[in-house]
């Protein structure tokens, strides 16, 4: 009594739907692994014992050379509280300020308090010690 079956089974094992999900996993975690945003203008921050990603919503950026930038949009001095008051429209928001560490303390009061006055939640963007 001969049983064989007509259908031959095969044993080569195709990657292709194995390198399919490799290449959708590397997508994900590309798209994932970004949470701190460069900011347009170069900034040596601050260093601090602990430093927590924040998700950056409103950055303000202040240079050594006092130059100014909201959302990497640079403006002047003058124009801040107006960028902040349009981008903060009657909502509390994240804002994040990248302010080098060689620039005096006035400008961070000032720009934090700014940013405070519209009810946002101000955050200093530190890197950590190494």
């Amino acid at each position: 009594m001969g049983l064989q079956s007509k259908h031959k089974v095969d044993a080569a094992f195709s990657m292709s739907s194995m390198t399919d999900i490799i290449f959708l996993l590397l997508i994900f975690f590309m798209l994932t692994s970004s949470f701190i945003t460069p900011s347009g203008l170069p900034v040596n921050l601050p260093s601090s014992e602990t430093s927590d990603i924040v998700m950056q919503e409103i950055t303000v950026t202040v240079t050594k050379d006092l130059k100014f930038s909201v959302n990497d949009r640079v403006v002047s001095r003058d124009q801040i509280k107006s960028e902040l008051t349009a981008l903060l429209q009657n909502q509390k928001g994240q804002v994040v300020l990248h302010i080098d560490k060689e620039v005096p303390v006035e400008f961070l009061v000032e720009i934090g308090g700014i940013a405070a006055g519209l009810e946002a939640n101000v955050s200093i963007a530190t890197k950590p010690y190494k």
